[in-house]
């Protein structure tokens, strides 16, 4: 009997451990141990001009890829050690928590609901919220002229559509989609009246659709861009901290930006400071 007990319980920890494999269990590498590999899983956006694009022949162009790209070459993984994998908005934490990304370079605001799951480099850039409608709209100059049931478009898990509502316009009606470019799509076609998100985005699309769309009113929000990882990965926060002052410093952040977004006529902000999280 005791035999057979003994084997009953060796059996039972070979199926928990089992099961803790499969559930992704066990210790966790950090960013910098597998940048220490060479290797790094990069999350950016696929569908946003200038920032974080998926081009048609499989490459990724944009600011954000350019500051995760100079992140690396930081973190001593070159460019051919990096797999990009697409970040929607809503998925950004998941992503994260689950280990499926070393680290999100993804218009990621840093925000203190944000900062409960997941820790933030940077910031790398500060944006402001604001509005796209097509180019031959005269009712729409700012969220206050959205009341009268206009509709409202922008991206599911991102806060600017709630934070107009909220704040500016109580009986806009919100359409919330899984990316920008659907929303851009949408307002395009006359399906909605407006696009919200941050105006560096915005003006990705309207240099995008050059004629057919346009940026309007003056932001009226502060959004900071971190690089987001996981939660208590400290060392490698600092040191993408690291990065970023150097990357502002060397000249090498105002090039990417003149290369990728300065096209779409947004005029370079000044460099951030980098606030250490």
């Amino acid at each position: 009997m005791k035999i057979a007990r003994s084997a009953r319980f060796a059996i039972g920890i070979l199926a928990l451990s089992f099961v803790a494999a499969a559930c992704g269990g066990g210790e966790e590498k950090s960013a910098s141990q597998s940048a220490a590999d060479g290797k790094l899983t990069i999350g950016i956006k696929f569908d946003q001009p200038g920032l974080g694009l998926r081009n048609p022949d499989g490459t990724y162009s944009g600011f954000d890829v350019e500051v995760a790209k100079y992140v690396a070459n930081e973190l001593g993984v070159k460019p051919d050690g990096i797999t990009f994998k697409e970040a929607p908005s809503a998925q950004r934490e998941t992503l994260i928590q689950n280990g499926e990304v070393d680290y999100i370079v993804a218009t990621y605001s840093i925000t203190d609901t944000r900062k409960e799951k997941v820790g933030f480099a940077g910031p790398y850039f500060i944006a402001g919220q604001s509005l796209l409608v097509k180019a031959d709209n005269t009712d729409i100059s700012g969220p206050d002229s959205l009341n009268g049931g206009k509709k409202l478009c922008s991206v599911t898990g991102s806060t600017p559509a709630q934070n107009v509502k909220d704040k500016y316009a109580q009986d806009v009606q919100l359409q919330e989609f899984d990316t920008y470019s659907a929303c851009v799509e949408a307002l395009r076609n006359g399906a909605v009246d407006a696009v919200t998100t941050d105006d560096i985005i915005l003006a990705g699309y309207a240099a995008q659709y050059p004629g057919q769309l346009k940026v309007v009113g003056q932001p009226f929000t502060t959004e900071k861009y971190g690089i987001g990882l996981a939660k208590d990965d400290s060392e490698t926060r600092g040191k993408i901290n690291d990065a970023i002052e150097k990357m502002i410093s060397s000249g090498a952040w105002e090039a990417a930006f003149d290369n990728t977004v300065g096209p779409s006529g947004y005029q370079l902000p000044a460099p951030p400071t980098v606030d250490r999280y």
